[in-house]
């Protein structure tokens, strides 16, 4: 097969979570032991490190990458979803998954994938471990899709685990209260393997602190030992913002970053997290200052980190952001405050399996909404996004596609007001 008929095999065989949602998500690791077996546990043969959490663990991953690259080693990322072209899922050194090697493996393996019907996402999992096994990374960052205990890759033993921080996604899996859903995301806590927790939530302590004591696991907390801090630069450049990592004990400046390429409030925690992971591995191996600075200050480039505060367009300014859940939003919200503008525009929309009213109850009532559905099966209605906007008073006009209605946004802001892309990633997939 082609390229291209590879992936049009994988996109109509194989049941897939992001475009039609619940029936493609398969509560077990049957499948995955099974085909992993089937390749001879290529996820044994390479060091893992396993990150989980509700937000910040694409950051926190790419962080990690970009740092541990820029220390000399060859780094794989399994991350997801992909925004432009299913090889960004699987990575080494921030170059993709070549072709060849996606049609190579589903050719060896159809007959058996045909056979087993695994989910997209467990067949993409094996596949990212065999390549990674097969080009012998020195690390691979492997980042859990959704939950923890029961996600494809919790077949894994890392040599770490990081759990970004908790709060309300995907309650249909995961449980409907934060200590349930922290307790499906300390699934990847393992045995005698140093854990960190981005965040110290005192709602959800005990669950982090009695798995790691269940496992002997040593367990960091990353904001209880480190602050980030930052001065945005206005007007916003994605490669010019400044941020100072801080000893929380001494008050000492440990990590500087000059013209980073993050931008937005809520990497403050991601940079945290990213570097209190980065010095429990540095107790083991060699992981250079300079390849952390580096690292962070060219995550994007280095690591090819989409989908978080991209700039799209300067005058008017434009930004697109994967905020998606209630507290991303929330966080989004936050950092609109440090950006001046005139007229805030809303590109907007989401996947129906998610809350129109949670998601558009916390956006600004003054913003002109520009309403579009994501062009796969799971997206959200406009008609649906426009009838809760209207009955909460909020101006909005529906656009039959993400592009159009950021064209017609683009058009209709003037020179100092602000164009903001969010609602869903599959939103800003077609943008950036």
């Amino acid at each position: 097969m082609t390229y291209q008929a590879t992936l049009d095999y994988l996109f109509s065989k194989l049941p897939m979570y992001q475009r039609i949602g619940a029936a493609a998500y398969k509560a077990n690791l049957d499948n995955i032991t099974v085909l992993c077996e089937h390749l001879d546990n290529p996820q044994n043969r390479i060091k893992c490190i396993h990150i989980a959490g509700t937000n910040g663990k694409g950051s926190v991953t790419h962080l990690l990458a970009a740092a541990l690259q820029l220390s000399g080693y060859k780094v794989g990322v399994y991350s997801s979803p992909h925004y432009r072209d299913f090889r960004e899922r699987i990575k080494i050194n921030g170059k993709y998954i070549t072709e060849e090697a996606v049609v190579d493996f589903v050719a060896k393996n159809q007959n058996y994938i045909n056979e087993l019907e695994p989910s997209f996402f467990e067949m993409a999992t094996a596949m990212a471990f065999e390549y990674f096994a097969a080009e012998q990374v020195d690390f691979a960052i492997i980042e859990t899709g959704l939950g923890g205990r029961l996600d494809s890759t919790n077949i894994i033993s890392p040599i770490l685990s990081v759990i970004t921080n908790i709060s309300f996604d995907h309650q249909q899996f995961l449980g409907d209260t934060l200590p349930l859903i922290a307790a499906e995301k300390a699934g990847i806590v393992k045995n005698n393997t140093p854990v960190v927790i981005g965040e110290r939530q005192d709602e959800i302590l005990d669950v982090f602190v009695q798995k790691a004591t269940d496992c002997e696991a040593p367990i960091y907390f990353a904001s209880d030992s480190f602050e980030t801090k930052y001065l945005p630069q206005i007007p916003l450049n994605p490669a010019s913002n400044n941020y100072t990592v801080i000893d929380k004990i001494s008050g000492a400046v440990i990590l500087s970053l000059e013209n980073c390429e993050l931008y937005g409030s809520y990497q403050l925690k991601n940079i945290a997290t990213a570097f209190a992971a980065a010095r429990v591995l540095q107790e083991t191996y060699n992981i250079s200052l300079d390849g952390l600075k580096d690292g962070f200050e060219r995550v994007k480039s280095i690591a090819k980190l989409y989908g978080r505060w991209d700039v799209l367009n300067q005058k008017p300014l434009a930004l697109a952001d994967s905020a998606h859940n209630e507290a991303g939003i929330k966080e989004l919200m936050l950092q609109l405050e440090a950006i001046p503008f005139n007229q805030l525009h809303i590109v907007f929309g989401m996947v129906n399996d998610k809350s129109p009213e949670k998601a558009l109850s916390q956006l600004p009532k003054d913003a002109l909404f520009y309403f579009c559905k994501p062009d796969i099966p799971r997206g959200q209605t406009t008609e649906v996004l426009q009838e809760y906007a209207d009955s909460i008073g909020l101006k909005s006009t529906m656009h039959s596609s993400v592009k159009n209605a950021f064209n017609i946004a683009l058009a209709n802001a003037q020179e100092n007001d602000l164009v903001l892309i969010c609602g869903s990633i599959f939103v800003v997939a077609e943008l950036v």
